[in-house]
């Protein structure tokens, strides 16, 4: 489920999934892979994001452990983190499907000039990039819903990015039980295809020539 609360950090989870990061896990930056389908596409590379985010003083790391992986966002400089995020790479009836588990923001960025709208749109490119590479054709989220000022931002943040309202999870039908069990609450079910993510932010991440 995605969050935004009011703690120290800001929140975005989705399905309930156990973090097995270990202090074992490979950790790599990330790589850029162009699946052969659809190679001279003009859309960002993996290495596209990542300088682009140099740009903005940020450094982007990518950590896979199996279908699950984690992405950190430091500051070039100090090496202090800003931010996190975590998902699970699904094979769903209809092919493979990134979940963006979670995105996680310090509290000093909340007060950074369009800090939402900056590391947490690096954090969700690096997640979409990652399970483009993956074979994923959809992403898919949860904003959460227990306050309905956060939720509107959430999914007004979201809507930005690109995702679009499926459905509505507010436990009125039974078919939201099933739901509700998958994703750990109510909120707004959102969904976006990867290459359309990735083609929307052609112009933020592509280098300028």
């Amino acid at each position: 489920m995605l969050k935004l609360s009011t703690n120290p950090t800001i929140k975005t989870a989705i399905p309930n999934q156990t973090n097995t990061f270990q202090s074992g896990v490979n950790m790599i930056r990330a790589s850029t892979r162009i699946r052969p389908s659809i190679s001279g596409t003009n859309i960002p590379t993996m290495e596209d994001i990542l300088e682009s985010s140099k740009a903005k003083n940020l450094d982007l790391k990518l950590q896979k452990l199996g279908p699950f992986f984690r992405i950190t966002a430091k500051n070039l400089e100090t090496k202090e983190e800003l931010g996190r995020a975590e998902g699970i790479i699904r094979v769903w009836f209809d092919g493979k499907i990134v979940h963006l588990d979670s995105i996680k923001l310090k509290s000093e960025t909340v007060s950074m000039r369009k800090s939402i709208f900056g590391v947490g749109l690096f954090l969700g490119a690096v997640a979409v990039r990652h399970g483009f590479d993956s074979g994923c054709t959809t992403a898919q989220l949860l904003a959460i819903n227990d306050s309905d000022l956060y939720h509107s931002k959430l999914v007004r943040f979201y809507n930005r990015m690109g995702f679009k309202v499926v459905h509505e999870v507010d436990g009125s039908s039974i078919g939201d039980l099933s739901h509700m069990l998958v994703w750990g609450g109510k909120g707004t079910r959102m969904d976006a295809h990867t290459m359309d993510l990735l083609t929307k932010w052609c112009t933020m991440f592509k280098p300028k020539i």
